[in-house]
């Protein structure tokens, strides 16, 4: 019970007694379901969901929530099963605590799979229910903090994993104190000698720094002072994985990376920020291109703040944010602020719609990708945090990945221009498809009728949508060319007297019942694949039966390293099963099976570009 009063410390501040009460019982049935289960570190396991369920509680969520984390790996890790979540604690509580497991009891080909189904799960459910992934996002940050007690190899693995997913996804979500304990654990588990080595030189460099930073923060107080703006002002030190991210990206060494300090300014409302912007470019000069107006156009993540950068004294630089209380919240707790605040709801409205507008953008992305691999690296470059502002012609504003080219442009205003485009104009001029854009420029979009992607865009588009909608597209004209192509083989073994709407109806609909086929146009992509034989099929629309040898009793024909290449039979000579054969590779075409006898094959023979080989039969 004693481990219960660290959580009741935090919850007696904003939770009524009768919902304290609820949580003391989630609380038992936790405890009692891990009994005799140990953490890595020799630990009583019930540690874990009850630290979860305060970094929750500090973000000040409801009791249901509370309850889920309490709960998170009951059905995972114990006999307890969904319906009896669901018959002691509700419905809704059951669902998120369903939304965090994992899929253990399923079975995958490698850890690799495990993983991108797993967060293909967490994703879909988080769609359903924005608090599945807050508690997800607690369970992965005392996960982190408590990683000491695991192997080396296994501690990288999930340092990685958290930095390439469970950071970004708390960003877009714009939880940025997470997500800034985050990418510290993160880095100091993946780079140990890294991280100690640059937290050696920061703490050396502001020791060195000390009476400047309290000068410039003296400074701007008394600006502000004097100019009757009541305010908060207040110093913060970078965070070191975003210094060492700054060297790596920027190929520069930690002198060279001289604004590891900024200062933040909170004031009452809008109009004061942009008042202290100009007494701030008046106290210091400005960098030029340096100022950024995140309330006019918020991130993608709904965060809001005017951004500066001045050289101060000593020709230092110094970064300084200005925004509202409000937005202060908005910035550190995101989309949490809608359970958090939910007595000031206008706070989370903006970050809330962008929320839902951006997990409805990756139920569609889930239900357009192939495999949950592809969906896991869509969602991936979905997540960088750095993002463009791209206007049309209308002046309408674009927010794109930093990297995006006028294709990105294209599909992000909608998928038929980008399948249609065909070319681009940047700020009026003709622009290459390829070139990354820059914040601030006006693209125009030139389509065709008969414009098409090509396989070539995916190697420069940077958006999850565009990179999605193209793949789409890629598989459906090659269907469409199997299909064309498998209609002109039929319609060439149907011959010039007989047209294949002659054909009777119940012998097309055994013929596709036979094949397990829904459409004629099915029947045509399987003949151009070469699972169907056109000459074959003729014969059964023309309701002529075969006795066929069964399978069995039928020698295999077996073609060395095909494997991973189409098969096709040549449509000059139609080989049939037990034929004597040759296979010919050929360049764009795969493996073409010819009779031996083909004159076609004396050709393929002389040929340098194409290699033939004996078939042998089993």
């Amino acid at each position: 019970m004693y481990l219960f009063e660290s959580l009741n410390l935090l919850i007696q501040r904003y939770l009524p007694e009768n919902q304290i009460i609820l949580l003391r019982q989630a609380y038992f049935v936790a405890r009692d379901a891990h009994e005799g289960q140990t953490r890595s570190s020799g630990e009583p396991y019930i540690t874990h969901p009850v630290a979860v369920a305060c970094i929750l509680a500090k973000m000040g969520l409801d009791h249901k929530t509370l309850m889920a984390a309490l709960l998170h790996d009951v059905i995972e890790d114990t006999t307890a099963t969904y319906q009896d979540m669901e018959k002691l604690f509700g419905k809704s509580v059951a669902e998120l605590v369903e939304g965090v497991s994992k899929l253990d009891k399923l079975r995958f080909r490698d850890k690799k799979e495990a993983q991108a189904e797993n967060f293909r799960k967490m994703i879909m459910a988080m769609v359903q229910d924005i608090r599945v992934v807050l508690i997800k996002l607690a369970d992965r940050t005392h996960n982190m903090r408590t990683l000491g007690s695991l192997r080396p190899e296994k501690r990288r693995r999930i340092a990685r994993e958290t930095l390439e997913i469970y950071s970004p996804l708390a960003h877009r979500l714009g939880i940025h104190h997470l997500k800034n304990e985050l990418e510290e654990l993160g880095f100091e588990a993946l780079y140990p000698n890294r991280y100690r080595i640059i937290k050696e030189v920061v703490k050396a460099s502001l020791s060195n720094r000390k009476a400047l930073i309290q000068t410039i923060l003296t400074e701007i107080k008394g600006r502000l002072t004097k100019a009757g703006i009541p305010c908060r002002v207040s110093g913060w030190e970078k965070h070191l994985y975003s210094i060492y991210c700054k060297m790596h990206l920027k190929e520069k060494c930690f002198r060279s990376i001289t604004d590891i300090y900024s200062f933040r300014v909170i004031v009452n409302d809008m109009d004061t920020c942009y008042r202290v912007l100009g007494q701030m470019h008046g106290l210091y000069k400005p960098r030029p291109g340096r100022v950024k107006d995140y309330i006019s156009i918020p991130k993608v993540n709904g965060y809001q703040s005017l951004h500066t950068s001045m050289i101060g004294p000593d020709g230092v630089p110094v970064e300084v944010q200005i925004r509202t209380e409000d937005m202060d919240k908005m910035a550190e707790m995101g989309v949490a602020a809608h359970w958090a605040y939910k007595n000031q709801s206008k706070i989370s409205t903006t970050t809330q719609i962008r929320a839902q507008r951006w997990m409805q953008s990756l139920l569609e992305l889930q239900q357009s990708t192939a495999s949950s691999f592809e969906f896991i690296e869509c969602v991936k470059s979905d997540l960088l945090p750095d993002e463009i502002y791209i206007f049309t012609p209308k002046g309408r504003i674009i927010k794109l990945p930093a990297g995006a080219t006028p294709v990105d442009f294209a599909y992000a205003v909608h998928t038929d221009i980008g399948h249609a485009c065909v070319g681009a104009r940047v700020d009026r001029q003709p622009y290459p498809l390829s070139q990354s854009l820059t914040s601030g420029q006006t693209v125009e979009i030139i389509t065709a009728p008969g414009g098409r992607p090509t396989t070539s865009w995916l190697n420069f588009v940077v958006s999850a949508k565009a990179q999605t909608k193209i793949r789409q597209m890629l598989q459906y004209l090659k269907h469409e060319d199997s299909v064309n192509l498998g209609r002109c083989l039929l319609s060439h073994a149907l011959g010039s007297s007989h047209k294949l709407i002659e054909m009777p109806l119940e012998n097309i609909q055994l013929e596709l019942y036979r094949m397990k086929l829904t459409t004629l146009e099915d029947v045509f992509a399987e003949i151009d694949f070469g699972n169907a034989m056109s000459v074959i099929v003729t014969k059964h629309l023309q309701g002529e039966q075969f006795n066929l040898t069964p399978l069995s009793t039928l020698r295999t024909t077996l073609i060395k390293y095909a494997n991973g290449l189409r098969i096709t039979f040549a449509k000059c000579c139609c080989p049939i099963p037990s034929d004597p054969v040759i296979a010919c590779a050929i360049p764009g075409k795969g493996i073409v099976v010819h009779h031996v006898s083909c004159h076609n094959t004396k050709i393929y023979k002389n040929s340098r570009r194409i290699r033939t080989c004996k078939v042998e039969n089993n």
